[in-house]
């Protein structure tokens, strides 16, 4: 289906590189997916920094420092099997059940069977896990998971720590080439439209710097998400969604879009507050915290079986749904009770129980503390200001199970791509898994399916087009008002046409802010054009329109293609994959 509108760029306005070097493979970003593919892919393994793999130069660009991205910010931790009485088939069932029919059923089964091994390839690389007095690996749950599987480290530092074992290992292997402050701008093709590397944009001095041309023999996107495309995110502000529009421009598919994870329990700063936002990590709600409404009432109770630890899209419809009742700007999370003895909350900083407390804050939530300190509460004595904020993108660059786009030589991993474990909505720690099992399954094949010599490139005369970076809010606007939490038919038709009138008012400013709005505007079209297709409530996609799921007419995925600057978009049907579960 040919969509109407202006059209989109077909590649990105740059100057012509001013700089050329080769590699055998560029991994375009630095989270626990491209960092992994990057270690894998030279033949690392745990406890080995020296022997090299199969593929020569590999090349990690990044687009701030190396620490900067979503993983460091990954609170709750990594979900895998390894606790007593816990198997991969549970994990497997309730990954379908949190998906809503919408999962790859084989992509799941890989996920929780390769699971527990990759997290032990983990912790043997040096990642320090929390772990209990007798030494065992201390686990926890989240929402949706029926049992404690969730592995964390530094209490909520979980990112922070495994991004640091991953950049120290990195680091000690000389066949990968760091280069930092470097924005994709658009994938190099040859004559044959197969990957022939990335042109990139460096801010720093010397060797590398604007534009240049780095020739590989395959890419691999491990970029993230999309978070900035709304006005409230958990996201850092490097995700602009810039895999995604240009493995878009480049001829791949970007599927199921419209499934936007919104985390339920993000701090709430005010009706002004922009760009990322404090999450309130779903950890919490794991040691005991609950939700309640400004009558004190709970929120979750008799809404699911698993009450406060219910899967994120049916508690943020919850929270959402009862702000429009009542007027409301946000709901609360009491968690006062945590750390102290039952039947106590709302400790006085004198009481004796207070110390204890804050001692457990500390400890086991220690950023989430800092952060409410920082912003003056205390939640040993104050309830938390909690609302839906976008959160995750289940869906991406459409790639099988081993990472494979649709064009030749480029692989996507992580966030970026949709590689179908997410389904509909995202079960509480799989993100991190996701990155780390399908990162490995890339390096298992790529080796074998690197072109003999370095791709050509052949110049992209494409149209190109940017729109001005000062656009920004007007879209985040847009897409937070009318492709938010709540959708419908109404809502998503304004929201195609402002995002037309922004594609039709071109800018002649090239720079970072004008990629990158770019970059959010195409993506953000394909995601509004997805979701009206979508005439269905299904996981964290929700129409007022369509209040339920309809398994007989909107069971499948969405897939969107960029034609000459016109989206192009596809629905294949698919069985649901949550029928007949145990």
């Amino acid at each position: 289906m040919d969509l109407d509108g202006p059209r989109l760029p077909s590649r990105l306005s740059a100057p012509e590189p001013g700089w050329t070097e080769t590699a055998d493979v560029v991994v375009v970003g630095s989270g626990i997916a491209g960092l992994t593919a990057a270690l894998r892919l030279r033949g690392a393994r745990p406890g080995d920094g020296t022997t090299p793999g199969p593929v020569g130069r590999i090349v990690v660009v990044t687009k701030d420092v190396l620490a900067a991205g979503s993983t460091q910010w990954a609170q709750g931790g990594i979900a895998a099997a390894l606790g007593p009485g816990d198997t991969p088939a549970q994990h497997e069932i309730d990954t379908l059940v949190a998906g809503a029919g919408a999962c790859d059923a084989e992509a799941v089964h890989v996920l929780v069977s390769e699971g527990p091994d990759a997290v032990r390839e983990l912790i043997a690389l040096g990642t320090r896990f929390d772990h209990d007095p007798d030494g065992e690996l201390s686990l926890t749950r989240e929402g949706g998971h029926h049992r404690d599987r969730i592995a964390h480290a530094g209490g909520d530092a979980t990112g922070a720590e495994i991004q640091r074992a991953l950049i120290a290992a990195v680091r000690r292997a000389p066949e990968i080439d760091l280069v930092e402050h470097a924005l994709v701008v658009d994938l190099a093709l040859d004559a044959a439209g197969a990957t022939a590397g990335v042109s990139v944009h460096v801010m720093g001095e010397g060797q590398r710097d604007g534009v240049g041309l780095i020739r590989a023999r395959a890419v691999v996107l491990a970029s993230g998400g999309l978070g900035q495309i709304f006005s409230q995110t958990t996201n850092p502000a490097v995700s602009t969604a810039d895999g995604m529009a240009a493995a878009l421009r480049a001829g791949a598919r970007l599927r199921d879009l419209e499934f936007v994870q919104f985390h339920p329990t993000v701090m709430y700063l005010g009706p002004d507050s922009r760009g990322q936002q404090p999450l309130i990590s779903e950890a919490v709600r794991g040691e005991g915290a609950v939700l309640l409404d400004w009558e004190g009432e709970r929120l979750m109770d008799g809404v699911h079986e698993l009450a406060d630890l219910a899967p994120r899209d049916v508690v943020s419809k919850t929270i959402m749904k009862r702000m429009l009742e009542t007027g409301r700007p946000h709901m609360w999370l009491d968690a006062r009770h945590l750390g102290v003895p039952a039947g106590r909350s709302g400790l006085a900083s004198d009481e004796p129980d207070a110390p204890q407390a804050g001692a457990f804050w500390r400890t086991r939530f220690p950023t989430i503390y800092a952060a409410l300190r920082s912003h003056g509460l205390d939640p040993v004595h104050d309830l938390i200001p909690v609302a839906p904020a976008c959160h995750y993108a289940s869906g991406g660059v459409h790639t099988d199970l081993y990472g494979r786009t649709g064009v030749a030589g480029l692989y996507a991993t992580g966030e970026v791509a949709c590689s179908g474990v997410h389904g509909a909505n995202r079960l509480a720690s799989n993100s991190l898994l996701e990155g780390l099992v399908f990162s490995r399954r890339i390096a298992e094949v790529l080796p074998a399916e690197l072109s003999a010599e370095l791709p050509e490139p052949v110049p992209d005369d494409r149209p190109a087009g940017l729109v001005a970076g000062g656009r920004l809010g007007e879209l985040q606007e847009t897409m937070t008002a009318h492709v938010g939490v709540l959708r419908s038919a109404v809502g998503l038709a304004e929201a195609a046409t402002r995002l037309g009138k922004l594609a039709a008012d071109r800018s002649d400013e090239v720079d970072l802010a004008s990629w990158e709005a770019t970059n959010l505007l195409t993506v953000a079209t394909a995601l509004t054009a997805a979701a009206i297709r979508r005439e269905e409530t299904r996981g964290s996609h929700w129409r007022e329109d369509f209040p339920d799921r309809d398994d007989r007419r909107q069971a499948g995925h969405t897939e969107v293609r960029l034609a000459d600057g016109l989206l192009d978009l596809d629905f294949h049907p698919a069985p649901a994959t949550d029928e007949r579960l145990p």
